[in-house]
């Protein structure tokens, strides 16, 4: 059987998957541009800069391969290289050879990345507060948790990336 065989025999999402699959998509896009709009203007930073500082930050000495960075931030390795080299230029990271690995790469946080993130994280956490988490309570926040860490592992262990 075809894949397009496949999709025609695939039934739709029922019509409560359909609505919470849409509300996720419209928070989803709505968040990534509220993010992306108060990095840029107070950090002079790129949502997709932060991610990829936050990463590195949380690695004990600023370093990791790059397949490990890709996968912790759900990209292909041919992006974030290309991203690294944006970052690179610009002071944020810096990329040497592995040191467990001859063949791999690393990235770097360098401490103007570390200022960096330091600068901007105060304003990243304020939208986070204020956007997503004020209408939660506190037992919503330990459910949704709970939930998008399953998704995340299910994505992790059933996707292609």
């Amino acid at each position: 059987m075809s894949r397009k065989d496949q999709l025609r025999d695939t039934p739709w999402l029922t019509p409560t998957q359909a609505q919470t699959w849409r509300s996720y998509m419209g928070l989803s896009l709505q968040m990534t541009y509220e993010m992306n709009r108060q990095l840029s203007e107070d950090a002079d930073l790129s949502l997709a800069d932060y991610s990829v500082l936050v990463a590195l930050a949380d690695s004990p000495d600023g370093r990791r391969g790059l397949t490990d960075l890709a996968s912790e931030i759900g990209w292909e390795r041919s992006r974030l290289s290309h991203h690294l080299k944006r970052m690179c230029a610009r002071g944020l990271t810096e990329r040497h050879p592995s040191t467990t690995d001859g063949r791999a790469t690393d990235a770097t946080l360098t401490p103007a990345g570390r200022v960096a993130l330091e600068s901007a994280a105060a304003g990243h956490v304020d939208l986070v507060q204020r956007l997503f988490f004020a209408p939660l309570a506190a037992q919503d926040v330990v459910s949704l948790g709970e939930v998008l860490d399953r998704l995340r592992v299910h994505v992790r262990d059933a996707g292609t990336l």
